[in-house]
């Protein structure tokens, strides 16, 4: 397989660019102000107390913003947006994309890992997943204990000392042990155990390696469940589908990039530990940068409707509640199937790209890994440009049902071979992408969609929900798949032109594509987030331009 340039030293300076400019981004973006009025709240509670981030400490005691004891009247402001969002879902962005870059690290190279540890990178996936499912039942919880910020961070830690666990401290244990003399003595034994443990090719032994593995499986669902929350928290009612999408499917990215990295690096025991130790390195300085720069929550929510939650003082439930409320929500299940469609059929052609690009005449492996990575990259693109136009309309059905009835079609070249025409590898890769556009916007507006039904419940739990559903009903249906995969069907036998063959796979997706619309259909309920979002901006009184300027700039200064 041919290799792909790469040099790390250069793409851990990119990474350090990227955290100190974030920083830069917030001091010189222009912020967005929403309508410029001041509502007149029926609620009584005067204020609301909130714990200090960097923000707020530029509030001062003018116009109810703040008072001597740190608190903001919520009643007397108008909903805004602040330029720290963009820095907020940067590094969500970013975390997902390096925790999922972790699961599928090897996806390129099982051979390679296989022949080195004596187990399968599959098992290795499998560990993650079950990791990733359990910690989503504790998500919910932990976020509504310790807020957002410390949820993230800490997440961050544990998948930067995971990641260090899995490659045995890379390149920087030599380095230690070659110096084992000047440090402590307690440092300089443990150095020695280290580096004892370890392959002559500098991999750590495999229990090591699983428990690595563990950890970042662990912290995953905080980046994984997150994202409607912060979109809730820090972005306006027509940016959410966008952002949602952003950072729920970035972690597509991650999947692309360990084909591509992967791909050029583990090639050998040797290139696996430098590859290793570079993700590693990668992960450290997210969660540097998340330490430094990823903030709770704004002192002004960014949405009437999120003002209506912090003015009424809404306490989120437990997790298990909060789950079986949302059942007994209209349309709460519709939006729920149609993500795990979304998620179950994006999962399935993932996993089993390499056969469906060889059966269609895509034979070398580099072409197949930049067609793996162009499916995951298209389901990033559809994510955010078709969020943006759901933003806009918050036509959640009708789109939808669109992609849905675009994913069953384009589904069928994948696995459909005309024996007149033979193999067709253009329209093969072009149905491909087709796919990953159609598919991918499913997950980020069904996420909203579910927010939207069960306002003003938690938005953590909602995508918790859909997660451990997600991930539940892929585990499931993978294997399934992958026994259709070896069933042909004949069609049109007595028709030269026509005669043709199709993969069983490829008729799964299409029977879950196509029954997940029909169910779809049904859906009927009311937009409750939206509706509150309306009604705010309907029942919002004008106030005069000094008023507004005043409560304006007390919030920028």
């Amino acid at each position: 397989m041919p290799k792909i340039p790469l040099n790390a030293k250069a793409a851990f300076l990119g990474l350090l660019v990227f955290s100190a400019s974030v920083e830069s981004f917030v001091h010189n973006s222009r912020t967005t102000t929403l309508t410029p009025k001041i509502r007149r709240q029926p609620w009584d509670t005067p204020t609301i107390h909130r714990t200090p981030t960097k923000i707020w400490d530029n509030l001062n005691g003018e116009n109810g913003l703040n008072g001597s004891n740190g608190e903001i009247d919520l009643t007397k402001v108008s909903p805004r947006v602040y330029p720290q969002r963009w820095v907020q879902l940067a590094y969500l962005s970013l975390l997902a994309l390096l925790s999922d870059w972790v699961c599928f690290s090897l996806a390129a190279t099982p051979s390679v890992f296989e022949d080195s540890f004596h187990h399968s990178a599959a098992s290795l996936i499998d560990l993650f997943l079950f990791t990733n499912v359990a910690s989503c039942f504790l998500v919910t919880d932990v976020v509504a204990k310790v807020g957002l910020q410390k949820a993230i961070q800490g997440a961050a830690v544990l998948m930067a000392a995971g990641c260090w666990l899995r490659s045995g401290l890379g390149f920087v244990l030599p380095v230690l042990a070659a110096h084992a003399a000047d440090l402590p003595d307690a440092m300089a034994d443990t150095v020695e155990t280290l580096a004892s443990s370890v392959t002559p090719d500098g991999l750590v032994p495999y229990p090591v390696l699983v428990a690595g593995t563990l950890m970042v499986g662990a912290a995953q669902p905080f980046f994984q469940c997150t994202p409607p929350l912060l979109s809730a928290l820090w972005f306006a009612s027509d940016e959410r589908a966008t952002s949602t999408a952003v950072a729920l499917n970035f972690n597509q990215i991650g999947i692309a990039t360990a084909f591509l990295v992967g791909g050029a690096m583990a090639t050998s025991a040797s290139g696996m530990e430098n590859y290793f130790g570079l993700i590693a390195v990668l992960a450290s300085v997210a969660a540097a940068g998340s330490l430094l720069q990823f903030e709770d929550e704004p002192p002004i929510p960014p949405s009437a409707s999120e003002l209506e939650k912090k003015i009424k003082g809404e306490i989120e439930p437990p997790f298990i509640e909060s789950a079986k409320k949302f059942f007994a929500t209209k349309g709460f299940t519709r939006a729920l199937a149609a993500f795990v469609c979304s998620i179950s059929i994006t999962n399935i052609v993932g996993a089993f790209i390499d056969e469906v690009m060889v059966r269609g005449g895509v034979t070398e492996q580099f072409q197949i890994d930049l067609a793996g990575a162009g499916f995951e990259l298209a389901i990033l693109v559809g994510g955010i440009a078709i969020g943006g136009y759901v933003d806009r309309s918050k036509k959640y059905k009708s789109v939808t049902m669109a992609c849905l009835a675009a994913t069953a079609f384009l589904s069928i070249p994948l696995g459909l071979t005309d024996h007149w025409l033979g193999n067709e590898p253009i329209l093969l890769v072009m149905s491909l992408l087709g796919l990953g556009l159609a598919a991918g916007p499913v997950q980020p507006i069904n996420a909203e969609l579910a927010v939207d039904v069960t306002y003003p419940g938690d938005e953590t739990a909602v995508e918790s929900v859909q997660q451990i559903g997600g991930n539940l009903i892929s585990a499931l249906l993978v294997p399934l798949a992958e026994l259709a995969t070896r069933q042909d069907y004949e069609m049109f036998r007595r028709n030269k032109f026509f005669e043709s063959d199709i993969r069983g796979d490829v008729i799964l997706l299409v029977l879950i594509a196509s029954a997940t619309l029909a169910y779809y259909s049904g859906f009927d309920a009311p937009l409750l987030r939206s509706a509150a979002d309306a009604e705010g901006e309907e029942q919002t009184p004008e106030v005069s331009a000094s008023q507004v300027a005043a409560v304006n700039d007390a919030v920028l200064k």
